[in-house]
């Protein structure tokens, strides 16, 4: 069960506490998820333009890599005139981007709706390349997470987690936990259901496990479905994220190992509506020369379009806004 609120209830020094201080084991980390509000909401706000999207529109899909620059994405977003945007790896209350909460500045600059999830809460500032970017020694939230912008109302709205087990805040073999990224929560997925001209389609905002194997994406990703399944059978499905396909797969960080892609094959979706390309790049807070990667990907199922050329995270000043360039791609939806 998801809740809509209209802001996300920040953590309590109590719920604080027993973070800090409990047991960090799969058990603990999935009672976490269960007891902690912001964990099971979705935060809604913004407004719609229209009542319904058109039968053909834009959608765009875009890891903006915590938006340091809310206003500046948002324009450089605007030309496009998008209906939908996918938008991962959103702050708000955070040190590191000026406690801001990125999500909805970047939906009031566009005019949209907004729906947004937590995919993590960080306990603490961010690592060594973001703490630059801290005018404060404290997250006034810490929520870090994925959102749907949208020009239409949401019909439906859910939060589906991907990682229950705290791979990123407990201990053992399995464990991705980093002690310059302390964090508590895991991959997860803001799913939509939004009105058409030619009926209702569900659109999925997504980020997979960077630190991980391919298998391990996979059972991500089929999971993924399966709840997409659940929430919206039988109407015509988007997906659009950072998948992170080839990530922490040296030397070529080759996204072709993945059988994430064959899977989803076989239920039916398709990704002829991915732009061409590698959709990384360097930025303010990853300069990595060397890793140039393919992760951003539209899956979609009963629908038709095309992919149009990778939006490049440049400003007008030649800033770098994420670490991703933006996927874009214009949608037919088929009807009944």
């Amino acid at each position: 069960m998801t809740d809509l609120v209209s802001s996300l209830p920040d953590i309590t020094d109590a719920e604080r506490h027993r973070i800090l201080r409990v047991e960090r084991t799969p058990d603990q980390h999935r009672a976490l998820l269960t007891d902690i509000p912001a964990m099971t909401a979705l935060e809604v706000g913004g407004k719609a333009k229209s009542s319904r999207l058109s039968a053909d529109f834009t959608v765009a899909a875009w890891n903006v890599e915590r938006c340091l620059f809310p206003d500046r994405s948002a324009n450089h977003l605007a030309s496009h005139t998008p209906s939908v945007v996918l938008l991962s790896e959103m702050d708000s209350g955070m040190a590191r981007t000026g406690q801001r909460n990125t999500t909805a500045e970047m939906a009031n600059a566009l005019g949209m709706r907004y729906a947004y999830g937590v995919e993590f809460f960080e306990m603490g500032l961010g690592g060594p390349t973001e703490r630059p970017y801290c005018k404060d020694d404290f997250n006034a939230s810490g929520w870090h997470g994925n959102a749907i912008l949208s020009a239409v109302p949401f019909e439906k709205l859910a939060l589906f987690r991907l990682d229950q087990n705290g791979r990123w805040f407990c201990t053992g073999s399995n464990s991705a936990a980093d002690p310059e990224q302390p964090r508590m929560g895991g991959r997860m997925a803001v799913a939509a259901i939004v009105p058409t001209e030619t009926g209702p389609l569900c659109v999925v905002s997504t980020h997979l496990e960077s630190n991980a194997n391919a298998a391990y994406r996979h059972q991500q990703f089929a999971s993924l479905l399966s709840m997409i399944d659940r929430f919206a059978p039988d109407i015509p499905v988007l997906i659009g994220g950072d998948l992170n396909t080839g990530n922490h797969i040296p030397p070529d960080f080759d996204w072709r190992v993945e059988s994430l892609f064959d899977l989803a094959r076989e239920q039916g979706y398709h990704w002829d509506l991915t732009p061409d390309g590698v959709t990384t790049r360097n930025s303010l807070i990853t300069p990595h020369d060397t890793r140039r990667m393919k992760l951003d990907w539209f899956c979609a199922r009963g629908l038709v379009g095309a992919a149009k050329p990778l939006l490049a995270s440049l400003d007008t000043d030649g800033t770098p806004l994420s670490d991703h360039e933006c996927i874009l791609c214009d949608v037919v939806t088929k009807g009944s």
